[in-house]
């Protein structure tokens, strides 16, 4: 048996080594981020502003912006204030807050995924029932609904983790708070944890990926029965955006989770953490906006209105 250590701190891991690539860091992850905020912003400010937008497809798509915002804020910010000041140690408390947030805006963008795959469905599938199914106050519930669980489930999460008597140092192999490098800092039975941890967000992954399954396999058997060979292409336009971004964040999702377990080199598990929580926060409303010409309109009114 061991016992715990009172820990205050914990140090983050180094991008480099030397100043030079810790700015060229710098400036990257600046921009990335300046582009999420510019992405996401303008999505959220032209569904709100624009009431050709207050539809349910769209009201999901400014939580899941929000969701975004909210992940790459969790990260980034800090890995940038270390970089800039060359300091990589976070606090006991600001490591909590880190993991919190982390879990439930990751539990709660996967649960609005499933949520918009369900709006697809009813779209397409049961278009004369669509404004029943899916009325402001259904929409209100199901976005509680994801927000309110996923709120729990990061609760449970954390005070799991950071009950753990913590005796192995206080050195983290992440640029931010990751689950499973905390628990190698624990005593007993890490590797048990991990595991634990990894088949818990598995098969929080898995539940939502079955049912978007099923959601699209109902719509692919619907639209390739339609008639029109526009009906099907204006149908299928309307799908990709969201099959483009579900597959992006499912397979990074998948591929840290993965990578999350005990055998892994520090390099691979730098890279893999930025791709799962840096990139599809920036991706996410480009892909969305590319096709979607709707919003593209709505986006170019308000930077119109702004500019004049």
């Amino acid at each position: 048996m061991c016992n715990g250590s009172s820990i205050t701190e914990f140090l983050l891991l180094a991008f480099a080594d030397t100043r030079e690539l810790q700015l060229l860091h710098l400036g990257l992850f600046l921009g990335i981020y300046l582009a999420a905020l510019l992405g996401n912003g303008l999505i959220i400010t032209a569904v709100a502003c624009d009431h050709r937008l207050h539809t349910p497809m769209y009201f999901f798509l400014l939580n899941l912006a929000l969701l975004d915002l909210g992940f790459i804020s969790t990260t980034l910010p800090k890995a940038m204030a270390n970089l800039l000041w060359d300091t990589w140690a976070i606090s006991y408390a600001g490591c909590a807050a880190q993991v919190f947030l982390l879990v439930f805006l990751f539990s709660a963008e996967f649960s609005v995924l499933t949520i918009m795959a369900y709006d697809r469905y009813v779209a397409i599938c049961q278009p004369l029932h669509y404004g029943t199914l899916l009325g402001r106050r259904a929409c209100a519930t199901m976005a509680a609904a994801a927000w309110g669980s996923a709120f729990l489930h990061a609760v449970l999460h954390t005070a799991n983790i950071f009950s753990l008597p913590l005796s192995q140092g206080n050195a983290l192999g992440q640029f931010f708070c990751q689950i499973p490098q905390i628990i190698r800092l624990s005593c007993s039975e890490s590797y048990l944890w991990e595991i634990r941890i990894t088949m818990a967000s598995a098969f929080l992954l898995s539940c939502c990926f079955v049912l978007i399954v099923l959601s699209y396999v109902q719509i692919f058997r619907i639209v390739l029965r339609m008639p029109s060979q526009q009906g099907r292409h204006k149908a299928f336009s309307t799908c990709i955006p969201h099959l483009t971004v579900v597959s992006l964040n499912f397979s990074t999702a998948m591929f840290s989770h993965l990578k999350s377990l005990p055998i892994s080199f520090r390099s691979l598990d730098l890279v893999v953490a930025v791709l799962y929580s840096v990139v599809p926060p920036a991706l996410n409303p480009l892909i969305y906006s590319m096709r979607n010409q709707d919003l593209k309109d709505a986006v170019q009114k308000l930077m119109t209105s702004y500019i004049s």
